[in-house]
């Protein structure tokens, strides 16, 4: 008992080398505070850093806290753990981490179908495509109730690993005993064991799924010279696309809505989930009483659902001049990003304007968070200058550097920072830069690449992020310049550079 509350009295410590291991380089470790005995801003600041970092990899943190790393709550700091360990065990259930998986389709449009599944479902198709290899008459739908009699994994663990089998494991009658003989099995082909077979027959979801996914990671069965693999040198390189799905999908989940979104392009083509976005970001716009809830089979109630997704959009002047609703159902990928990134940068504006300027009734714009920057720089004695969001000079990571350190000046350990010349010297800045912005309590969804190529959209998110903490602090806070921020922004006009930024943004598509 001593130990457990040890371990979860440091369970940031752990967290943080879990989302390292879940996703490799997500969490800096310069940017930990790792004296030995650390003061209570300290370990605050590493507790949000954790926080904010699980939340970048795709945790849903809704209703945990720092304080609640510091009082240990169990069931908050093992329901994070779980997650973390979830994302790790599911990485390698994708095309690109494991082409062989093309075994499991048949043709191009099967392969798209796999390529927007959760990895939870690519896991039971593969597990099904072994099974049926087997003679296994049944379809497991599920890791609870269709997996309690051990039998789906006395077949799977057979057809992977038949030198390793026990005969009896097919003819007991009791499932108990089977399950045991089952994980025999696995502990012979070198499977470490999540679970016990009390937790098999009783149907544990989470504990089966880390079996299953463990199995997979250790020893998939699929061939290395599947023909099919050449397909994929034929799709196009959606990078950039990938890229901004992913920010997007984890912000929308930041948000907490009834639905975890696996992937954009699927899970939104029902119109549900963005309006329940849009209700997140502002309260009472969406008419509820005309909204279609899942599930939808009809597919004219979907589109009633996108249709006013895109009139609420019209609504906050989105420019929408060549989306519809349609658009949407139909998983129009370059739309629905054209969307979400609207979307996503009306959410931090609104939080910037409701934060500190709702009574003067004044819009914030991407101009103003360009100036609040380069004054904050400028004021802290720095040369630097930000021109516009996609300044190529910001690849080095120094702006943003001096900007972490004008707003929280023991921020940044200079002895860390590189020049920022090499490609590799970009990149270290970059997950420096990331992490510091997190341990402050920015919650961002950008990765170094973002960063060192100049990913205008990322650019800006991160700029009004770092303000948007900024600004939430107390009032006595260091303002070393005589102009007060709420004066920058007042003052401030909207500049060729800047409105570049958001007309290309948020112009027509």
């Amino acid at each position: 008992m001593m130990m457990s509350k040890k371990i979860l009295k440091h369970s940031c410590f752990y967290c943080s080398k879990l989302i390292n291991v879940a996703v490799a380089g997500t969490i800096d470790e310069r940017a930990i505070n790792t004296k030995r005995i650390l003061n209570p801003w300290e370990r605050n600041e590493n507790h949000t850093l954790c926080l904010n970092s699980a939340k970048a990899i795709g945790c849903t943190v809704v209703n945990i806290g720092t304080q609640d790393f510091i009082e240990g709550r169990r069931h908050l700091v093992l329901g994070m753990i779980s997650q973390i360990i979830k994302i790790q065990l599911l990485a390698d259930l994708n095309l690109k981490k494991t082409p062989q998986l093309l075994e499991l389709v048949d043709d191009s449009k099967d392969v798209e179908e796999l390529m927007s599944l959760p990895p939870e479902k690519i896991l039971l198709r593969w597990m099904n495509f072994l099974l049926k290899k087997a003679g296994y008459k049944k379809i497991v739908t599920n890791f609870s109730s269709d997996v309690k009699d051990a039998e789906a994994y006395a077949h799977l663990l057979n057809v992977l690993a038949p030198e390793y089998s026990n005969p009896s494991t097919l003819t007991v009658k009791d499932p108990l005993t089977r399950a045991k003989l089952v994980l025999e099995h696995a502990d012979r082909m070198g499977c470490k064991r999540y679970l016990t077979a009390k937790d098999i027959v009783e149907g544990s979801p989470n504990l089966n799924l880390a079996f299953v996914a463990h199995i997979f990671q250790h020893r998939n069965g699929l061939s290395t010279q599947t023909k099919q693999i050449s397909f994929l040198e034929t799709l196009p390189d959606d990078t950039q696309i990938s890229r901004e799905e992913r920010a997007f999908r984890f912000w929308m989940n930041s948000l907490g809505n009834s639905t975890y979104i696996d992937n954009v392009f699927e899970d939104l083509r029902n119109g549900w989930l963005l309006l329940e976005t849009l209700d997140k970001v502002s309260p009472g716009i969406v008419n509820w009483k005309v909204a279609n809830k899942p599930p939808i089979k009809l597919p004219f109630r979907k589109v009633e659902n996108c249709n006013q997704v895109v009139k609420i959009g019209k609504q906050l002047k989105f420019s929408l001049v060549n989306i519809a609703g349609n658009d949407i159902v139909q998983g129009n990928k370059k739309l629905i990003l054209a969307y979400l990134w609207q979307l996503m940068r009306y959410n931090i504006l609104q939080l910037l304007k409701n934060l500190r300027f709702h009574s003067h009734g004044k819009e914030i714009t991407d101009a103003d968070i360009l100036q609040w920057a380069n004054t904050k720089v400028s004021n802290s004695g720095t040369q630097s200058r930000m021109k516009s969001f996609k300044d190529k000079s910001l690849s080095d990571g120094i702006f943003f550097l001096e900007l972490l350190s004008a707003v929280q000046p023991r921020a940044v350990n200079w002895s860390l920072v590189t020049k920022g010349v090499t490609d590799d010297e970009k990149k270290m800045n970059a997950t420096y830069i990331i992490s510091i912005a997190r341990k402050l309590g920015c919650s961002i969804f950008l990765l170094p690449e973002d960063l060192t190529e100049v990913n205008q959209k990322m650019i800006l998110t991160l700029t009004a992020s770092i303000m948007y903490w900024y600004l939430k602090q107390p009032v006595d806070q260091d303002k070393s310049s005589g102009t007060s921020d709420s004066e920058t922004i007042s003052n401030s006009t909207l500049d060729d550079s800047a409105s570049e930024s958001s007309i290309e943004e948020n112009g027509n598509l």
